[in-house]
């Protein structure tokens, strides 16, 4: 039986294995013009949800605790400093779900691109056999995006595309940023609570 690896992976050296029952289709019709979007429902489904919480809060902080607060300086303050981290954060969350991730060209597994690669004796190639492309180190397919991508961590529904070499920089800022603007308003505004809770 072969390894987990090995079912995803064709190893390939010889030009019989590059025959496929379809030709593998030129390299220029796969590859993306203009914005990068996966056209998933769940995943569509996930980034409206997010943009909703993301507002739901705004909503919460602007008119339910800042607006009734009769410090004015403390409401602006707060309120700045809430909505920059909520900017940030859709921003980079509208980056994470519109940047390619480092999507494989597809259709370049042909004996001429391998013999372009200039192997050297005993080197080994991957071909993936769902998008017929060779696959560089680290590179999986993903089958939501139909693609294999490079330094692919895994597909998150929430961002509605697969976190890879080009757009985990931006994923890693949706996270870090949420996070802080949870954080920012919950510990604040919880401590009060705790403390009465602890005196009693």
């Amino acid at each position: 039986m072969k390894s987990p690896v090995h079912r995803c992976r064709d190893v390939e050296r010889q030009a019989a294995c590059l025959q496929t029952e379809q030709p593998c289709v030129p390299v220029s019709q796969h590859i993306p013009s203009g914005m990068w979007f996966i056209r998933d429902a769940c995943g569509i489904v996930c980034g409206v949800i997010t943009w909703m919480l993301v507002f739901y809060a705004e909503f919460v902080v602007l008119f339910v605790m800042l607006l009734p607060s009769k410090n004015l300086t403390y409401s602006l303050v707060n309120g700045t400093v809430f909505n920059t981290l909520a900017f940030l954060a859709l921003a980079s969350h509208f980056r994470a779900m519109c940047t390619d991730p480092g999507a494989v060209p597809t259709g370049n597994a042909t004996k001429e691109y391998i013999e372009s690669l200039q192997l050297k004796p005993g080197q080994v190639v991957y071909k993936c056999p769902k998008c017929c492309s060779i696959k560089p180190d680290r590179a999986h397919h993903c089958s939501v995006c139909k693609r294999c991508i490079r330094k692919m961590d895994h597909h998150c529904p929430w961002v509605n595309n697969c976190v890879g070499e080009n757009n985990q920089k931006f994923f890693v800022l949706f996270t870090v940023r949420t996070s802080l603007s949870f954080t920012y308003w919950n510990v604040p505004y919880c401590r009060p609570h705790y403390t009465f809770s602890l005196l009693q």
